[in-house]
């Protein structure tokens, strides 16, 4: 297996997972600017860093499964992994307060004699 099928699979399991949590937390696309917004700031950041990490020799990935295209020395795969944390984390976060919120409202509802 590539790294880039790797990646695609990571990526194609966390965006049906956030979908499925934008489904449960009520919530239909309104958080789309703060994401794209994270993918943009998290892909400078590894970038940077990867770029640096993979300098110093840190880490490196066999060329025989890269697709060869790179930002920086960062392999084209190595975005994958933040672009599906700014999809699943926003979604997951929003899915947890809302049913923290519906919780509460459970609560709030046993407890009102009226």
């Amino acid at each position: 297996m590539t790294y880039i099928e790797l990646s695609a699979w990571f990526v194609g399991v966390a965006v049906v997972a956030a979908a499925v949590l934008s489904v449960v937390a009520g919530r239909n696309g309104a958080h789309l600017g703060a994401i794209a917004a994270t993918v943009v700031v998290l892909f400078l950041l590894t970038a940077v860093f990867d770029t640096v990490m993979i300098a110093t020799g840190l880490f490196h990935y066999s060329p025989d499964h890269l697709l060869g295209v790179h930002i920086g020395l960062a392999p084209l795969e190595d975005f994958a992994y933040p672009l599906a944390g700014a999809v699943l984390l926003p979604t997951l976060w929003a899915a947890l307060r809302a049913r923290r919120r519906a919780r509460a409202g459970l609560r709030g509802a046993e407890e009102d004699p009226s």
